[in-house]
């Protein structure tokens, strides 16, 4: 509908006015709703331009092929947080058991079996006694050295050299005074 043709059938300006609002009101509403699904037509066309030769079979098994991939890392991670809280107790008990050298205590002992154990606390400390019965060279003594000092004479501070104080010493501990 256009002004021209209302105003070449004999109507007013005024009711031509009239006439197209009341046509706008009706038609804009339509015309929006039209370019809405004719947009939503565009995109859900350029998606379907964009799937073409996209096989969905091919795709599904990428998708299978990395969820499994996952599922392998997950447990990795858990087989590496579980040996690094194993090696971490055997740490620990090496080290209340006044261990060393770790490394070589642990290559002495039964990793494996340890690893494998359902009580692993108890059979790392019974590997580690029975380790140090055996390699005691490993470990530290906890029994102090006693001190060698007379108790009647002592040693002369007097003495000036090393040599003159380490043979007092000995005649200290002798017990053959000067």
């Amino acid at each position: 509908m256009k002004r021209e043709d209302l105003t070449a059938q004999g109507l007013t300006a005024e009711q031509v006015e009239f006439v197209m609002s009341e046509y706008g009101k009706e038609v804009n509403p339509l015309k929006a709703e039209r370019d809405s699904y004719k947009t939503q037509l565009d995109t859900a066309q350029a998606s379907l331009k964009a799937m073409e030769g996209v096989d969905a079979a091919e795709l599904q098994r990428k998708i299978t092929d990395l969820t499994t991939q996952l599922q392998g890392k997950d447990t990795e991670i858990e087989k590496i947080k579980t040996d690094y809280a194993f090696e971490t107790s055997v740490k620990d008990a090496i080290r209340k058991a006044s261990g060393r050298n770790e490394k070589a205590i642990m290559a002495l002992l039964d990793v494996e079996t340890l690893k494998a154990s359902k009580n692993q606390a108890q059979d790392i400390e019974a590997a580690i006694t029975a380790l140090k019965k055996d390699n005691d060279y490993l470990f530290q003594t906890t029994t102090q050295v006693p001190r060698v000092v007379s108790s009647t004479t002592g040693i002369n501070n007097e003495a000036q050299t090393k040599k003159e104080q380490a043979n007092e010493a000995l005649r200290s501990l002798l017990g053959k005074g000067e």
